[in-house]
């Protein structure tokens, strides 16, 4: 990057810490640490709540998402806005007035405090593992800029990011996700306007559209139905998006203490279902305008020769294997042909794959999560790299920064004050707090490090982890809200069975990822029913 781009990404970035800093004046306990003493207007809510959805991952990898297999991948939102209308219904009332720091405290009040550990655990271990890949994210960006190594990368970026979070909690995540959504906006708009503005003279937004319609990157909709009938392996269509999103999406919303954390800091009922019901209005827009960038940069790239690789790093670490010359070679070729010459393009960049997978051997070469990135470097003038890259670091703060605040609060109320000591000073809960905040930070530093050699892309391998938990999370909630029958153990032991099964069911790979939600939820429910009906029946017996 130039010296321009440098002073924008550092001014940028301690602009981001101090303010955190300064908006972290809370009063010192429990409520003033993690629920920003329950005072949010519904504005603050929604940012915050948008904040931490809208991660680096979604920035940096949904553009080559779209890029890649085109606008498909909305449909996994379309099931989020009735989600929000049933978690305002149901969930919001019980946990507002209940008055609880996480969404697990209920759990016990209605069945045991086995149920409520078991179901914190899950959301703490996927939490925990997804966060980790949200730091990744952006180390990502700054190794590949710079040639910096990652594991090193991975700690410097998760090290400024504790530095406000352990300071300010809730009320510090919140203000900086409203300052960080305002700068990302702004960013990813003067990309979009700059894609369509290099395009050649007469090629404007619409022809951008429909030459990424005519490539079949407009597919907005579709029914995941094949002439064999309905692929159920197909990862993004009409009905897995209606459905298992919506289940996805009622879990984490409902479930998830990342996002109730952010909805319980609002002033009261009213203010949290204004911000939820917002979110449900702007989320699929938001996520439309994202992917249609990757259609965009699709179309530029008609237009002007694609890299033949887009992880310009990994291509440079090739170079220094006894492959160098035949990666040259290919280099070489693929330089020589025109624009008009796709099929002959396509054959030596598979070729070129194939060369780059011998010379790095155990090496993801998927290079999808650095199409964005490769274009904002090669292409935007100076500054405005800077500010695209900040935007990517500042994405990853706001949701890494609610996820840590979450975690330490599950571990705090759920854990630390029912097993170790129950009886906490006010002083002493803001401390040990703050300790868990960092404690979780340091965690989720050590899962970066291992995230090196994923293979999907990084917001598909998020979901995909998320899908693991979030049925047998929600069926959890659901028994505990509308099945009153079914009792403590008998939910219990069906979580356990049920998440083994859904594990199972994943590592078939015998469905696609989004219906686990469903089936997680569904298992949880029948298996509950029947553990609950054999022991009544034993009772009778």
């Amino acid at each position: 990057m130039s010296n321009p781009d440098w002073i924008v990404l550092i001014v940028t970035l301690s602009i981001i810490i101090i303010y955190g800093v300064y908006k972290s004046r809370t009063s010192k306990n429990l409520d003033g640490y993690f629920l920003s003493n329950r005072d949010m207007p519904w504005y603050l809510v929604l940012l915050s709540i948008m904040g931490t959805q809208a991660s680096a991952i979604t920035f940096l990898s949904a553009p080559g998402q779209a890029y890649t297999d085109g606008m498909r991948f909305v449909q996994y939102y379309f099931g989020l806005p009735l989600a929000m209308i049933v978690i305002c219904i149901v969930f919001v009332p019980v946990f507002n007035n209940l008055k609880v720091y996480t969404a697990y405290e209920f759990l016990e009040r209605r069945f045991d405090l086995k149920t409520r550990t078991l179901t914190s655990f899950l959301f703490q271990v996927s939490r925990g593992l997804s966060t980790g890949i949200s730091i990744y994210a952006p180390s990502l960006i700054l190794s590949s800029l710079l040639g910096w190594n990652i594991y090193y990368t991975n700690i410097i970026m998760g090290g400024m990011l504790i530095i406000y979070t352990v300071t300010g909690g809730a009320r510090a995540v919140a203000h900086t996700q409203k300052l960080q959504l305002m700068i990302i906006i702004i960013g990813m708009s003067i990309a979009g306007y700059l894609v369509v503005k290099y395009m050649p003279s007469g090629v404007g937004f619409f022809d951008a559209l429909h030459i990424g319609g005519k490539s079949g990157k407009m597919n907005i909709i579709t029914s995941g139905i094949t002439k064999n009938g309905f692929d159920w392996k197909d990862k993004y269509n009409i009905w897995s998006g209606i459905i298992g999103g919506f289940f996805l999406a009622l879990s984490y919303f409902g479930t998830d203490q990342s996002q109730v954390g952010r909805y319980l800091t609002a002033q009261n009922n009213r203010q949290s279902k204004l911000g939820l019901l917002m979110n449900g209005l702007v989320k699929v827009p938001m996520q439309f305008s994202i992917l249609l960038l990757g259609v965009l940069v699709f179309s530029f790239y008609q237009f002007n020769k694609a890299p033949i690789h887009f992880n310009e790093t990994q291509t440079a670490r090739a170079h220094q294997t006894a492959f160098k010359n035949e990666l040259i070679q290919l280099e070489t070729a693929y330089q020589a042909l025109p624009l008009s010459a796709a099929a002959d393009r396509t054959t030596i960049q598979q070729q070129y794959r194939t060369a780059l997978k011998a010379a790095l051997p155990g090496e993801d070469i998927n290079d999808t999560n650095f199409i964005f990135l490769r274009f904002v470097i090669d292409y935007l003038p100076k500054g405005l790299v800077g500010l695209l890259i900040a935007v990517i670091f500042l994405a990853a703060w706001g949701s890494i920064a609610a996820a840590l605040n979450a975690l330490a609060s599950c571990t705090v109320v759920d854990f630390h004050k029912r097993y170790i000591k129950k009886s906490l000073t006010p002083k002493e809960d803001y401390r040990i707090s703050k300790l868990y905040t960092l404690c979780w930070g340091i965690f989720c530093i050590l899962v970066a490090q291992f995230a090196s050699n994923i293979g999907n892309s990084l917001i598909e391998t998020v979901n995909i982890l998320g899908s693991l938990f979030y049925g047998v999370i929600l069926g959890i909630f659901l028994v505990a809200f509308w099945i009153k029958t079914i009792k403590a153990n008998a939910l219990f032991y069906s979580a356990i069975v049920s998440e083994l099964f859904v594990i199972v069911i994943y590592k078939a790979d015998l469905i696609s990822f989004l219906w686990l939600n469903v089936i997680g939820a569904i298992l949880v429910i029948i298996i509950a029913g029947i553990f609950q009906f054999l022991k009544n029946f034993k009772m009778v017996a």
